[in-house]
């Protein structure tokens, strides 16, 4: 059975009654787990394996896992500095990508080591002081930094079995507006942005495996948000830098996504934008009735799309992953990375 086009998440640290229900909906593809929902690695592994008997088929789980203010999981998992800080840190950009690289690993390891296919990560936005809501969860504030770091950081992803995902295309940094609770204008010169923000994107679009476009709009571009507009995620993200993966939006129930309507419609039009998977997070009752009147024609190709995001999720817990060489050398090189 292939993948649901929704992603939603969980009220608690366990399925109640009605969750039962949505995840046994086979257009439910999709689990994010927040703060909320974790207790210890423990209990969160037991959860993800809870949400896989529970729905009875492939369905991707999913966190917001970057480091710095964006983690999470706390007690019990490494504390993942934010992506600033590597470079910040770094004697040289040659240190931090080898840095960059290792937290890409364990990120991967740790998230993997509970269940979780995937997080949605790395940031690639530039980090611009303006930007309310990126700001040190991006690698640089210059482009060839971010490129360089991010490539490695997604390495290190990959090497260790999980899928990238590149956020937020085509930029939000470079705007004040945090769209989680703001609709952000980017009145940059369309030059301006694909030439500077956007270059990351592209100069990667062929190392990441999915990508989640900003709830901006850009109107030297395209009157609609960028996860809304058919001339971004089909004629630039597709067409001109021939990216093949998975496009998520982001979710639908911030501010910025506002504009296009109520839930129904911001669906139709991500989906008819050319996204292959639709978040809605944290409004449980949005949620389920978008389930049940989700009707929209999807790309053909999403279900083979959403599948490449099935991480190699790892066989056993945190513990044993702990106890092994790979992690042992893996610890002690982010202890020197601490100390430079």
């Amino acid at each position: 059975m292939s993948i649901g086009p929704l992603m939603l998440d969980l009220e608690g640290l366990e399925i109640n009654t009605a969750e039962k229900d949505m995840l046994q909906n086979p257009l439910l593809g999709g689990i994010i787990f927040f703060t909320r929902n974790y207790a210890s690695p423990q209990q969160i592994a037991e959860l993800s394996q809870a949400v896989r008997e529970t729905a009875g088929r492939d369905i991707l789980i999913a966190v917001d896992h970057e480091g710095g203010r964006v983690q999470r999981f706390r007690d019990g998992f490494t504390g993942v500095p934010a992506m600033a800080s590597i470079l910040q840190n770094a004697k040289d950009l040659s240190e931090a990508k080898a840095s960059a690289y290792r937290w890409g690993s364990l990120i991967a390891i740790e998230v993997q080591a509970v269940g979780i296919d995937f997080s949605f990560a790395p940031v690639l936005d530039l980090g611009d002081e303006i930007s309310r809501v990126i700001g040190d969860r991006a690698f640089s504030t210059k482009v060839g930094e971010v490129i360089e770091l991010g490539r490695e950081f997604i390495k290190g992803m990959n090497d260790f079995g999980m899928a990238a995902t590149a956020k937020h295309f085509p930029g939000h940094g470079s705007v004040e507006a945090d769209s989680h609770v703001d609709i952000p204008v980017d009145d940059r010169p369309r030059e301006k942005i694909i030439c500077q923000d956007m270059r990351v994107f592209a100069e990667l679009a062929q190392n990441y495996q999915a990508v989640m476009p900003a709830h901006v709009i850009y109107p030297s571009v395209d009157s609609q948000p960028a996860g809304f507009s058919e001339l971004w995620l089909q004629d630039i993200l597709r067409n001109q830098l021939n990216f093949d993966g998975v496009i998520f939006s982001d979710d639908l129930s911030m501010k910025g996504a506002e504009v296009v309507g109520g839930y129904y419609e911001r669906a139709k039009a991500a989906v008819k934008a050319g996204c292959d998977m639709v978040l809605v997070c944290n409004h449980p009752k949005e949620g389920r009735e978008l389930l049940e009147s989700f009707d929209f024609e999807l790309d053909p190709k999403s279900a083979a799309r959403l599948a490449t995001m099935k991480g190699q999720s790892l066989n056993y817990s945190l513990t044993q992953v702990r106890q092994s060489d790979n992690w042992q050398q893996l610890e002690h090189d982010l202890e020197l990375d601490k100390l430079v």
